[in-house]
């Protein structure tokens, strides 16, 4: 498969979200991030509004966030490796910590120049993942920066790329399923070699001759709860004026048009969904996967 257009999207609606950007972090990384590991292959440039990480082949790289977040709507814009990237994984996910974590993943599997990259999604909750969705995107991802998103409330989670969702996973825990709501998490990117598994289940390995490997970063938003010292910036976790336009995320939910462009998205461009995996899980498929 390779990049194309020629799919019909449905008629978008007129794009609100843009009007429901905050300016609380500034997109400033060096306000916002950190980075941990990399030995210099990790870089602020430009007055801190891009960050770029490196992968040779004696290390990767990569950052996370200052403040931790226990719900949110996230957005970060990427340009991911270009051309030969077979082998490299760049992930970008939130997570917290210890032997019961939640997380929420987005990782983009590089692949052969000319080949589309591999968009695999994951959650985490109290230790468990194996809740896998993979993608091919509707563009090339390498060309220019494209928006990122997580969208994290009480009743759901929504990934979305350029404002159009392409998961969501619910809350149920009334049917038992483990929901991340307790624990604050951090943001964290790292660009790293993963030959191993990463292209072609690790037949394709990675190509050293074309190092450094460079990902860059930019427009980093978080309209979200920030966790300090045990307690949340928003009151019972909630935005106080949740109501009011700027903290809609909180209650959104998905409208019919953007269920569209999800439908639209899993039908032409998802390539594995665990929920469909019965051969992985002869005992049954997991719960949520009867209720959707």
């Amino acid at each position: 498969m390779s990049y194309s257009s020629s799919s019909k999207f449905p008629l978008l609606m007129p794009l609100m979200v843009a009007c429901l950007i905050m300016a609380a972090s500034g997109s400033n990384f060096h306000n916002d991030f950190d980075i941990t590991w990399g030995d210099g292959r990790g870089k602020i440039a430009n007055n801190g509004e891009v960050l770029t990480l490196s992968l040779d082949k004696q290390s990767g790289s990569g950052f996370q966030s200052k403040n931790e977040y226990l719900f949110g709507k996230i957005d970060m814009q990427l340009k991911l490796v270009p051309g030969n990237s077979a082998g490299t994984v760049t992930a970008y996910y939130l997570s917290s910590k210890g032997s019961t974590w939640d997380e929420i993943d987005f990782e983009f599997l590089g692949n052969l120049s000319g080949d589309p990259y591999i968009l695999h999604t994951n959650v985490f909750s109290q230790g468990k993942g194996n809740r896998e969705q993979q993608f091919y995107l509707w563009f090339d991802p390498t060309t220019d920066f494209h928006t990122y998103s997580i969208l994290w409330n009480p009743q759901r989670i929504i990934f979305s790329v350029d404002d159009t969702p392409i998961r969501e996973f619910k809350n149920m825990e009334s049917i038992g399923v483990p929901f991340p709501k307790n624990q604050p998490m951090r943001i964290y990117s790292s660009l790293w070699n993963a030959d191993d598994w990463a292209t072609r289940g690790g037949l394709v390995k990675t190509d050293w001759t074309q190092a450094p490997f460079t990902a860059s970063y930019k427009n980093f938003n978080a309209d979200a709860c920030v966790w300090s010292n045990g307690a949340s910036s928003c009151k019972s976790n909630a935005p106080s004026s949740s109501t009011s336009t700027n903290n809609a995320w909180f209650s959104q939910e998905m409208d019919s048009a953007k269920q569209q462009r999800l439908q639209w998205v899993q039908q032409n461009y998802m390539i594995y969904n665990y929920c469909t995996d019965a051969k992985r899980f002869p005992q049954g498929l997991p719960p949520e996967c009867k209720m959707s």
